[in-house]
């Protein structure tokens, strides 16, 4: 079973960056499309960005398109989530999420594949 350990998450003002890191065990993690989903207080948690398992497809959430970059190594079973021009709305616990399925790229997009999460990081954007 794959393991999910996220990092880089604290308070940051309007407008500055972070770098979200996702630190995949088991010998799977390599072949699973990857994506970085969040939840605010009160709200649906939300997929903001995935990559598919060849690294050769990206997704972004139109909210964060030309602000986040999310990218992997899978060299280092690593996912990352480059967060630039924060706003106040993007505070939020950000997930890393794994598909439970392995070699497809089909629906990578779609929230309801990623079902192995982390713990969480808490991301905060003050005004």
């Amino acid at each position: 079973q794959v393991q999910l350990v996220e990092s880089g998450g604290g308070l940051v003002q309007a407008g500055g960056s972070l770098r979200l890191s996702c630190a995949a065990s088991g010998r799977t993690s390599s072949s699973r499309n990857m994506g970085w989903l969040r939840q605010a207080p009160g709200q649906e948690r939300e997929l903001v960005a995935a990559i598919d398992w060849s690294g050769s497809k990206t997704y972004y959430t139109d909210s964060v398109k030309g602000r986040f970059t999310i990218s992997r190594d899978n060299a280092k079973n690593a996912v990352l989530l480059q967060m630039n021009s924060l706003k106040p709305e993007d505070t939020a616990v950000y997930y890393c999420a794994a598909d439970s399925r392995l070699y497809t790229s089909n629906s990578y997009y779609t929230p309801g594949v990623y079902n192995i999460w982390g713990q969480g990081t808490q991301v905060t954007v003050s005004s």
